[in-house]
């Protein structure tokens, strides 16, 4: 017999670097043994924004699945600045291609796309958006 499902929370949390607290409290699980396993996990991803999607069961167990970190973030990370535009007329940075790539087929297995060229056109609107040029 399955367990039955208390609660599923989608969240994003510092990578190798998750604390017991309220964002976590609502889960309604044991908050050190999730930081344990979560951290374990994404101990190489430090530094960086890790989402996450928790099923809480009534028992107080629970399971979870690290998705990959945000476009956004990724963008921010590649072009060298701490914030996108507020206009996305307004260029704050530029990516090159490469890098564009690289993004895109790491966030592959999240995107509603097989297709890495989709991909990249995905990941370069959110450039775009944030006001980050891709550089040919």
């Amino acid at each position: 017999m399955s367990k039955k499902i208390s609660k599923v929370v989608k969240m994003e949390l510092p990578g190798g670097d998750a604390k017991p607290g309220p964002k976590l409290a609502s889960a309604g699980i044991v908050m050190p043994k999730f930081c344990t396993d979560f951290n374990a996990k994404t101990a190489d991803r430090k530094g960086e924004i890790v989402p996450v999607i928790i099923t809480a069961y009534e028992d107080k167990t629970f399971s979870f699945v690290i998705k990959t970190s945000p476009v956004a973030g990724l963008i921010l990370k590649a072009a060298g600045i701490s914030k996108g535009s507020g206009n996305p007329k307004q260029i704050v940075g530029s990516i090159t291609r490469e890098q564009l790539k690289k993004i895109a087929e790491y966030k592959l297995p999240d995107l509603n796309t097989q297709d890495l060229e989709a991909a990249m056109k995905i990941v370069e609107g959110s450039a775009r958006n944030m006001g980050v040029k891709v550089a040919d």
